[in-house]
Protein backbone atom coordinates (compact mmCIF):
# COMPACT_ATOMS: atom_id res chain seq x y z
CA UNK A 1 0.00 0.00 0.00
CA UNK A 2 2.88 2.35 0.70
CA UNK A 3 4.18 1.84 -2.86
CA UNK A 4 0.74 2.49 -4.34
CA UNK A 5 0.36 5.67 -2.30
CA UNK A 6 3.76 6.94 -3.43
CA UNK A 7 2.87 6.32 -7.08
CA UNK A 8 -0.52 8.04 -6.79
CA UNK A 9 1.05 10.92 -4.86
CA UNK A 10 3.44 11.47 -7.77
CA UNK A 11 0.48 11.62 -10.17
CA UNK A 12 -1.22 14.15 -7.91
CA UNK A 13 2.03 16.13 -7.77
CA UNK A 14 2.45 16.29 -11.55
CA UNK A 15 0.84 19.13 -13.48
CA UNK A 16 1.59 21.02 -16.69
CA UNK A 17 4.17 23.43 -15.31
CA UNK A 18 4.15 26.65 -17.33
CA UNK A 19 7.17 28.35 -15.74
CA UNK A 20 10.18 26.90 -13.96
CA UNK A 21 12.58 28.14 -11.29
CA UNK A 22 15.71 29.13 -13.20
CA UNK A 23 17.81 28.83 -10.04
CA UNK A 24 17.18 25.08 -9.80
CA UNK A 25 18.68 22.62 -12.26
CA UNK A 26 18.10 18.89 -12.64
CA UNK A 27 21.20 16.87 -11.86
CA UNK A 28 22.85 14.85 -14.62
CA UNK A 29 22.15 11.66 -12.71
CA UNK A 30 18.43 12.42 -12.43
CA UNK A 31 18.02 13.48 -16.04
CA UNK A 32 19.93 10.47 -17.31
CA UNK A 33 17.46 8.38 -15.30
CA UNK A 34 14.50 10.18 -16.92
CA UNK A 35 15.94 9.56 -20.39
CA UNK A 36 16.54 5.92 -19.55
CA UNK A 37 12.85 5.45 -18.76
CA UNK A 38 12.12 6.82 -22.23
CA UNK A 39 14.65 4.49 -23.82
CA UNK A 40 13.17 1.47 -22.06
CA UNK A 41 9.59 2.31 -23.06
CA UNK A 42 7.53 -0.13 -25.13
CA UNK A 43 6.75 0.41 -28.81
CA UNK A 44 4.77 -1.43 -31.46
CA UNK A 45 6.70 -4.54 -32.52
CA UNK A 46 9.54 -3.13 -30.38
CA UNK A 47 10.86 -0.95 -33.23
CA UNK A 48 11.48 2.22 -31.14
CA UNK A 49 10.48 4.92 -33.66
CA UNK A 50 11.80 7.81 -31.58
CA UNK A 51 14.70 10.13 -31.03
CA UNK A 52 15.13 12.69 -28.25
CA UNK A 53 16.73 16.11 -28.88
CA UNK A 54 17.74 17.69 -25.56
CA UNK A 55 17.99 21.43 -26.24
CA UNK A 56 20.27 23.00 -23.63
CA UNK A 57 21.61 25.73 -25.91
CA UNK A 58 19.79 28.88 -24.81
CA UNK A 59 20.48 30.68 -28.09
CA UNK A 60 18.76 27.88 -29.97
CA UNK A 61 15.86 27.91 -27.53
CA UNK A 62 15.47 31.64 -28.19
CA UNK A 63 15.60 31.01 -31.93
CA UNK A 64 12.72 28.53 -31.88
CA UNK A 65 10.63 30.55 -29.42
CA UNK A 66 8.77 32.59 -32.10
CA UNK A 67 7.35 29.40 -33.65
CA UNK A 68 6.57 27.71 -30.31
CA UNK A 69 3.58 29.66 -29.06
CA UNK A 70 2.83 27.08 -26.37
CA UNK A 71 6.32 27.21 -24.86
CA UNK A 72 6.89 30.92 -24.31
CA UNK A 73 7.60 30.57 -20.58
CA UNK A 74 8.99 27.05 -20.62
CA UNK A 75 11.73 27.60 -23.21
CA UNK A 76 13.65 30.27 -21.26
CA UNK A 77 13.12 28.73 -17.81
CA UNK A 78 13.19 24.93 -18.12
CA UNK A 79 16.20 23.09 -16.76
CA UNK A 80 15.95 20.64 -19.67
CA UNK A 81 13.91 20.96 -22.88
CA UNK A 82 13.29 17.98 -25.14
CA UNK A 83 11.96 17.78 -28.68
CA UNK A 84 10.74 14.26 -29.40
CA UNK A 85 11.10 13.07 -32.99
CA UNK A 86 9.24 10.22 -34.67
CA UNK A 87 10.48 8.15 -37.58
CA UNK A 88 8.77 8.54 -40.94
CA UNK A 89 7.43 5.90 -43.29
CA UNK A 90 10.74 5.55 -45.09
CA UNK A 91 12.08 3.81 -41.99
CA UNK A 92 8.91 2.33 -40.50
CA UNK A 93 7.48 0.59 -43.57
CA UNK A 94 7.73 -3.20 -43.30
CA UNK A 95 10.40 -3.66 -46.00
CA UNK A 96 12.73 -0.80 -44.96
CA UNK A 97 16.45 -1.19 -44.26
CA UNK A 98 15.82 0.24 -40.78
CA UNK A 99 13.35 -2.50 -39.89
CA UNK A 100 15.51 -5.26 -41.36
CA UNK A 101 18.59 -4.02 -39.51
CA UNK A 102 16.61 -3.58 -36.29
CA UNK A 103 15.35 -7.14 -36.24
CA UNK A 104 18.75 -8.59 -37.12
CA UNK A 105 21.20 -6.43 -35.18
CA UNK A 106 19.22 -4.82 -32.35
CA UNK A 107 16.67 -7.51 -31.54
CA UNK A 108 19.13 -10.23 -32.62
CA UNK A 109 16.43 -12.44 -34.11
CA UNK A 110 17.16 -15.58 -36.09
CA UNK A 111 16.45 -15.55 -39.82
CA UNK A 112 13.36 -17.72 -39.32
CA UNK A 113 11.93 -15.38 -36.68
CA UNK A 114 12.77 -12.35 -38.84
CA UNK A 115 10.77 -13.86 -41.68
CA UNK A 116 7.75 -14.58 -39.46
CA UNK A 117 7.86 -11.19 -37.77
CA UNK A 118 8.23 -9.40 -41.13
CA UNK A 119 5.11 -11.13 -42.44
CA UNK A 120 3.13 -10.25 -39.32
CA UNK A 121 4.36 -6.64 -39.48
CA UNK A 122 3.42 -6.36 -43.14
CA UNK A 123 -0.08 -7.70 -42.49
CA UNK A 124 -0.47 -5.33 -39.56
CA UNK A 125 0.50 -2.30 -41.65
CA UNK A 126 -1.47 -3.28 -44.76
CA UNK A 127 -4.72 -4.55 -43.28
CA UNK A 128 -4.75 -4.35 -39.49
CA UNK A 129 -4.25 -0.59 -39.16
CA UNK A 130 -4.21 0.38 -42.88
CA UNK A 131 -1.06 2.43 -42.32
CA UNK A 132 0.18 2.40 -45.90
CA UNK A 133 -2.56 4.62 -47.29
CA UNK A 134 -0.34 7.71 -46.88
CA UNK A 135 3.01 8.87 -45.53
CA UNK A 136 1.14 10.90 -42.91
CA UNK A 137 -0.71 7.81 -41.65
CA UNK A 138 2.46 5.91 -40.87
CA UNK A 139 4.15 8.98 -39.37
CA UNK A 140 1.17 9.63 -37.10
CA UNK A 141 1.34 5.98 -36.00
CA UNK A 142 5.03 6.46 -35.13
CA UNK A 143 4.27 9.71 -33.33
CA UNK A 144 1.58 8.05 -31.20
CA UNK A 145 4.17 5.62 -29.89
CA UNK A 146 6.51 8.40 -28.82
CA UNK A 147 3.80 9.51 -26.39
CA UNK A 148 4.36 6.28 -24.46
CA UNK A 149 7.98 7.31 -23.87
CA UNK A 150 6.82 10.87 -23.14
CA UNK A 151 4.41 9.70 -20.44
CA UNK A 152 6.96 7.38 -18.88
CA UNK A 153 9.55 10.16 -18.66
CA UNK A 154 7.08 12.58 -17.07
CA UNK A 155 5.95 9.95 -14.57
CA UNK A 156 9.53 9.08 -13.67
CA UNK A 157 10.29 12.78 -13.23
CA UNK A 158 7.30 13.32 -10.94
CA UNK A 159 8.42 10.44 -8.73
CA UNK A 160 11.69 12.32 -8.26
CA UNK A 161 9.86 15.56 -7.45
CA UNK A 162 10.72 17.01 -10.87
CA UNK A 163 8.13 18.98 -12.83
CA UNK A 164 7.33 18.72 -16.51
CA UNK A 165 5.11 20.10 -19.23
CA UNK A 166 4.24 18.34 -22.51
CA UNK A 167 3.55 20.68 -25.43
CA UNK A 168 1.99 20.56 -28.87
CA UNK A 169 1.81 24.34 -29.14
CA UNK A 170 4.19 24.91 -32.03
CA UNK A 171 4.24 25.39 -35.80
CA UNK A 172 5.51 21.99 -36.89
CA UNK A 173 6.68 22.98 -40.37
CA UNK A 174 8.50 26.13 -39.21
CA UNK A 175 10.11 24.40 -36.23
CA UNK A 176 11.32 21.56 -38.44
CA UNK A 177 12.75 24.10 -40.87
CA UNK A 178 14.83 25.66 -38.08
CA UNK A 179 16.08 22.27 -36.91
CA UNK A 180 17.03 21.36 -40.47
CA UNK A 181 18.98 24.62 -40.79
CA UNK A 182 20.78 23.79 -37.54
CA UNK A 183 21.62 20.28 -38.84
CA UNK A 184 19.58 18.74 -36.02
CA UNK A 185 16.87 17.09 -38.09
CA UNK A 186 17.17 14.64 -40.97
CA UNK A 187 13.74 15.28 -42.48
CA UNK A 188 13.97 12.24 -44.74
CA UNK A 189 13.78 10.02 -41.69
CA UNK A 190 12.28 12.06 -38.83
CA UNK A 191 9.56 14.57 -38.05
CA UNK A 192 8.61 16.34 -34.82
CA UNK A 193 6.06 14.52 -32.67
CA UNK A 194 5.90 16.68 -29.53
CA UNK A 195 7.98 18.61 -26.97
CA UNK A 196 8.41 18.42 -23.21
CA UNK A 197 10.06 20.68 -20.65
CA UNK A 198 11.51 19.54 -17.32
CA UNK A 199 12.55 21.49 -14.24
CA UNK A 200 11.32 22.67 -10.87
CA UNK A 201 8.16 24.73 -10.53
CA UNK A 202 8.49 28.44 -9.88
CA UNK A 203 5.27 28.46 -7.87
CA UNK A 204 2.61 26.01 -6.73
CA UNK A 205 -0.40 25.26 -8.94
CA UNK A 206 -3.27 27.71 -8.49
CA UNK A 207 -5.91 25.00 -8.14
CA UNK A 208 -6.26 21.35 -7.25
CA UNK A 209 -6.07 18.68 -9.95
CA UNK A 210 -9.41 18.11 -11.66
CA UNK A 211 -10.38 14.89 -13.43
CA UNK A 212 -13.54 13.02 -14.39
CA UNK A 213 -14.69 10.38 -11.95
CA UNK A 214 -13.59 6.79 -12.47
CA UNK A 215 -17.23 5.84 -13.17
CA UNK A 216 -17.36 8.31 -16.05
CA UNK A 217 -14.37 6.85 -17.88
CA UNK A 218 -14.44 3.13 -17.09
CA UNK A 219 -17.00 0.57 -18.27
CA UNK A 220 -16.69 -2.99 -16.98
CA UNK A 221 -17.92 -5.82 -19.18
CA UNK A 222 -18.32 -8.95 -17.04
Amino acid sequence: MDTKKKILDSYQFRYACKEFDTEKKISKEDFDFILETGRLSPSSFGFEPWRFLVLQNMNLREKIKPVCWGAQKQLPTASHFVIILARKGKDMIYHSDYIKNFMTNIQELSSDIVKMKSTAYQNFQETGFELLESDRAIFDWSAKQTYIALANMMTAASQLGIDSCPMEGFDKAKLEEILIQENLLDSDHFGIATMVAFGYRKEAPHHAKTRQSIDDIVKWID
